[in-house]
């Protein structure tokens, strides 16, 4: 949001539960069992707004985050600088290393062309291993313990790319995983996603790395009931119509009325991240009615059914039924892309 234009108030906003938040780190950090957990503060938090997140779990607990680049590390560093860990997840490029050998965030080193670069700094870092993934990652093969032995590791890595499945992947990448710790001198050992986590003790290790299910996601069944909505984007009902039987509504008249009833136009859109998937499936709560989305979701405007919710007028706001699963389901779009898809046009606001 420009800072300048924060006083207007908005037509349209995400309501974020802190208490939602702790409450998943700290259910994940229970089930992670004797391994800790850290957390998954990349992107911005998945979209969330990233200091104010570091902040509520470095005040419950959390001593490990995990970012994608410098960037990201930077933005937090006046937060975490002796109070957390940081790990940079795509490693140290030769144009990062002024910046990265001043910085108390760790480089997760992806190949040996980073270990090399990094070695002769003697600054601590942590080894990302390529079990089976193939994306970053330092191959079985390729590791050579002789210049590892000379390094401070801190964390050994790896990451499962179908935790959320019962596959034999998971299996080959666990065995792959602990075959190459043996090459590894790391201080500690960290494998588990979000989904990872409720595949049991074989995949914690000292140190489990969730981020989509501290935000609401749930990937495995196993974590119902442990993972409590964080994000709700809530929008105010700019126009309160009437329509009559045979009436269109939106672009290409994708919804035409069969009966007389009132509709409400929404001051959001997929400009703020709700996209056209939601067109004729999703839906927005008020009390205990749920008011489905008709016709067409447009770039700043979406028509909803008030049928169900005749006390609704201009001016008023309805909360958008944005349980991760269940909007994925609507939409077709992954858990991962709607937390973070959200658009920064809509104030984030903690309660």
């Amino acid at each position: 949001m420009n800072d300048a234009k924060s006083h207007i108030p908005p037509t349209a906003k995400i309501r974020l539960d802190s208490d939602a938040l702790v409450s998943n780190w700290r259910n994940l950090d229970q089930l992670s069992g004797k391994a800790k957990a850290g957390a998954a503060v990349k992107a911005n938090a998945y979209g969330l707004g990233v200091r104010d997140v570091v902040q509520k779990l470095i005040a419950a607990g959390c001593a490990d985050f995990f970012v994608a680049n410098w960037q990201e590390a930077e933005e937090i560093e006046d937060l975490t600088a002796g109070r957390a860990c940081v790990s940079v997840l795509n490693g140290v490029r030769e144009l990062d290393m002024p910046f990265a050998v001043q910085s108390p965030a760790k480089p997760v080193l992806n190949s040996m062309e980073q270990v090399a670069r990094w070695q002769p700094t003697g600054e601590a870092c942590d080894i990302m291993i390529n079990s089976g993934m193939n994306r970053l990652g330092i191959n079985l093969n390729d590791l050579d313990q002789n210049i590892l032995a000379s390094m401070s590791i801190d964390i050994a890595m790896s990451h499962l790319a179908s935790a959320d499945e019962d596959v034999d992947q998971n299996r080959d990448q666990l065995a792959c995983y602990l075959t190459s710790l043996k090459q590894v001198p790391a201080k500690r050992r960290s494998l588990a996603n979000s989904a990872a986590i409720a595949l049991g003790g074989d995949y914690h290790f000292d140190l489990t790395r969730p981020g989509l299910s501290l935000y609401g996601g749930i990937q495995r069944q196993a974590l119902e009931g442990f993972i409590k909505q964080v994000a709700i984007p809530q929008t105010e009902i700019i126009q309160v119509r009437s329509l009559r039987s045979g009436d269109k509504v939106g672009y290409n008249a994708q919804y035409v009325a069969n009966r007389s009833h009132n509709i409400g136009i929404l001051a959001m859109g997929y400009a703020d991240g709700y996209l056209r998937g939601f067109s004729d499936r999703g839906a927005f709560l008020h009390k205990q009615a749920r008011l489905p989305v008709l016709g067409r979701v447009s770039m700043d405007l979406i028509a909803i059914d008030l049928s169900l919710a005749s006390d609704l007028k201009e001016g008023d706001w309805v909360d958008c039924e944005y349980d991760l699963g269940t909007a994925s389901s609507q939409s077709g779009l992954s858990q991962y892309e709607l937390i973070t898809g959200l658009g920064n046009r809509l104030p984030r606001q903690w309660v």
